[in-house]
Parts: structure tokens; sequence; C-alpha cells
């Protein structure tokens, strides 16, 4: 009809912009326009109708995939209560199956972004339920494998990774047109398995895919600054970490992934043993809804390394007592620190009893070694060892989970090795790992949350256990005895 815009062509009506939106969602007609995008984030999310129709469910279906998309996220989950109940619409209506699909997938894109990926994957079975074509099929596929990868559930991400890419193949689509949620579910895998070539592989394919998108650029590049830390060029991948989060980039980026490369150059400074400074970084932020990103699991490492088990423990309550509402991708490693703290604070049975929970888990959701990033390597594999024992479902994958071990933890300092062989109690091989620095005891006492008489006590201990009279000839024994 003469007017109208055809989905794609130029035009600035929000009818127009939804209905070309939800045309380019799914492969087959070209991607979104970054204008509608643009459009359609800043425009009111429309009320719930009387009786949804596939014309209202366009506009909410292109208002939340512009969301997304652009990082407009201010409404939280009470854009999706208004309209949704355990994953199903409130208000009933008559819509075509591929409009209904189109629209479940846009509310799981939506949920992900805002960092709750378990109501993703709930959205993505839905959407999947309706897809009454392959392109939608495959639009279904991308959303469920980003939402499971997010959730840590990394058997469920690769069979949703391989189907959606077995279907794109064979379809023959433009790789312009590749989803931008399959390629992130990529990275995330990529990141949890410790997997820097697929990490970069993920991260070519997203630039040459979306080259004139900014938001794109950004995840791509902050895939590479942490494929460079993962592989152990920490300046390049401090380098890029410090470019994108410090420059004009951030402001056209994903909330997620910006998140995401917070913790990995948090992570980055614990491994350099810049302690404090990745608490100081860690500071302005909040976990958002769901915890795909959990700052509190963060500053949980770096805690755990200062030797402050009781902070890491109340940091962590929350989110150890959240259960099932808690991502368990980041809910994993809170429970492989609080065991640990656990243990050095004298309560082995707990430290047992948590490390064997975050094993099973581990083991169920596909063996990632991410869970052992910045934890002491043998104090970690002492505990795994204990949780293990008599186990027999942990016990079949010991080899794996030793391999992971081995492959993500923090090699023991000099000072921790040695203060196990010398018979310090947990906190006291905390404190030993100090010693060889500058901080004061008073500082460490402040630090702790101690007094400076406990410190020193704790510190004639260690000098008893050494033999030695000075904190000089201690840091010297514990060097020496190493090598």
């Amino acid at each position: 009809m003469a007017g109208e815009r055809a989905p794609g062509e130029p035009g600035a009506g929000l009818e127009a912009a939804s209905i070309a939106t939800v045309a380019r969602l799914a492969p087959g007609h070209g991607v979104p326009l970054l204008r509608d995008l643009a459009l359609l984030a800043e425009t009111q999310p429309p009320a719930p109708p009387v009786s949804w129709t596939d014309a209202n469910a366009i506009d909410l279906a292109a208002c939340l995939a512009a969301r997304a998309r652009r990082d407009a996220l201010d409404g939280g989950m009470n854009l999706i209560t208004r309209h949704f109940e355990g994953g199903r619409l409130t208000r009933p209506g008559t819509l075509s199956s591929g409009v209904r699909s189109q629209l479940y997938a846009s509310a799981g894109e939506y949920c992900s972004a805002i960092g709750w990926p378990q109501m993703g994957a709930r959205f993505s079975v839905q959407a999947l339920l309706f897809a009454d074509t392959l392109s939608l099929r495959y639009r279904a596929l991308s959303l469920a494998a980003l939402a499971h990868a997010l959730n840590g559930e990394y058997q469920s991400a690769e069979s949703d990774i391989a189907t959606a890419e077995e279907l794109f193949g064979n379809e023959g689509w433009p790789h312009e047109e590749t989803d931008y949620l399959l390629l992130l579910a990529h990275a995330y895998v990529a990141a949890a398995r410790i997997d820097v070539p697929r990490l970069r592989s993920a991260s070519t394919r997203m630039a040459k895919a979306r080259s004139d998108d900014p938001h794109t650029a950004f995840s791509a590049d902050a895939m590479d600054a942490v494929a460079e830390m993962l592989s152990g060029d920490f300046a390049a991948g401090r380098a890029g970490s410090r470019r994108l989060l410090g420059g004009t980039l951030r402001h056209s980026s994903h909330r997620m992934v910006r998140h995401s490369l917070v913790c990995a150059t948090s992570d980055l400074l614990v491994a350099q043993g810049e302690h404090r400074q990745a608490l100081a970084m860690l500071e302005p932020y909040e976990s958002p809804e769901g915890h795909s990103i959990c700052f509190s699991m963060q500053r949980a490492a770096a805690l755990l390394h200062l030797g402050r088990e009781r902070d890491l423990l109340n940091e962590t309550e929350a989110c150890a007592a959240s259960g099932t509402d808690h991502c368990l991708r980041t809910l994993i490693p809170v429970l492989t620190r609080r065991a640990l703290a656990l243990n050095r604070l004298g309560h082995p049975r707990r430290a047992r009893d948590t490390m064997e929970a975050a094993l099973l888990l581990i083991a169920r959701t596909g063996l990632p070694a991410a869970p052992f990033l910045m934890l002491p390597r043998h104090e970690t594999q002492v505990l795994v060892d204990i949780a293990m024992d008599g186990h027999d479902e942990l016990l079949a994958v010991a080899p794996a989970l030793r391999a992971a071990l081995a492959h993500a933890a923090l090699p023991d300092s000099e000072r921790v090795a040695t203060a196990a062989s010398a018979s310090l109690t947990p906190s006291e091989r905390a404190l030993a790992s100090l010693l060889a620095t500058p901080v004061s005891l008073a500082e460490i006492a402040r630090e702790r949350r101690v007094s400076l008489n406990t410190v020193k006590s704790h510190v004639r201990s260690i000098y008893h256990k050494l033999d030695v009279r000075t904190r000089a000839e201690a840091v010297e024994r514990l060097t020496r005895l190493e090598r």
C-alpha cells in the first residue's frame, strides 16, 4: 500500500519501526535497523491490552527486543511482570503461532539482558514451542543457548548451540544475520571452560557480523580483552579492559558485557596480588536481578586472599541462602569460596558439605573450570579430595574435576605452600601470605577487622612454628623452604 514502509525501509512511524524490527529479529529478512531500535528503546512500553492481538503483541515484542539491544533496562523486571506471570501472558488473546513465538523470544532476550537467565530460559521453551518456521526456531534456540550459558548449564547450552549452528548452516542464511545471542553463548561457554581459541573465534565472528553496531563492537572487543587475560597476557588484557571501561565506548554497550568485563578485570587484579584494588574496583557495583553477574562472588575472591574469611561469609550469606533464585553460574563459585573460608575458620564439616554441593553442581552442569578461578590450588585440592571421598558420583568424574582445578586455580604462593607444611592453622596460613608484603601488622588488623593484639598473637604462633624470631626471618625461611 502506498505510504507504508516495507520491513527495513526508511520511515519514522513507531508502528512501521515495530513491524520492521520484528520481521528482522529472525534470519532471512536482514537485521533490525539501528535507528529503529533506538526509536523503540526510547518509547513508553505498551500497556497490557484487554485482549492480545498480533498487532499489540508485535509492538511489545519490538519494544522488549529494542530495550535489550540498546541497553535500555531501567524498567527491570517490572516490564516483564506487568505482562507475564510464570512465563505466560496474564491476559487472554488470539495470537498466531509465529507472533507468539516472537513475543516470548523477545521477553526472554530482555530477561537475559537484565540478569535473569533462569526466566530467559523459561521463555525460550515457549518461543521454541510456538516457532512455526525454521528462522523462528533458530531465534528461539539462540536465546536458549545464551540463557543456559548465563545460568551455567553448559551441557544444555552446547546442545542448543550445536542445533542452532547446524540449522543456520543448512539454511544458508547470510553470516550478517548470525544471532548476537548465539555468539554471546559461545563466549560465555568458552570463558567458563577457559577456551581461549573459541573465545577469540566468537569475537571475530561477532565483529564481522555487525561491523556497524557499536554495542556489538564493544562486546567483541571485551571478548578479546578477556581472551588476553585468560591466555596469560595480563598487560594486554588490563589495557584492553581499561580502554573499554574507561572510554566513551562504554556508553554504547550491553550491561551484561560491561559487568562481565569488570568481573574479569577484578579476577586479574586478584591473580596479580592486588586484592585491595580489586575490592575498590568492585565497590560501586550491585548485582542485578537474578545474579547472572554476582559482585558478592567477585568480592569473595579478594576477601579470601586477604584472609578476611568472616567478611567473605557475610558478603555471600544472602547468595548462599537464595537457593534456586540465584544464577547457577555464579552460585557455584560462591559455594567453593565459602567452603574454603569455613575450613579456615575451623568448621570442617560445613566446609566439606559446602564443597560437596559445589562439586555436584559442577559435575552436573558440564564440568566448567571457572568455579575454581582465583582459588589457591593446594588448599582447594585438599578440600576437594575430602569432599569427593566416598561419593560415587563425584569419584566417577574425579579426573575431570582435578583437571579443571589444575587449569583454573592460582598456584599456591610460596608463603602459603610452606605454611601448610609448617602445620599452620588456616587463619595463620592466610596471615603468613601477608608477611612478605609491606603491609604493617596494624594495617592487617584493620583489614581483617580484628584487634592488633590478635594479629600479634597469630604472628607469634607463626614464628614459633617456623622456628624464627623476626618477620624478615619468617619470610626468608618460607622462601627458602619453598625452593
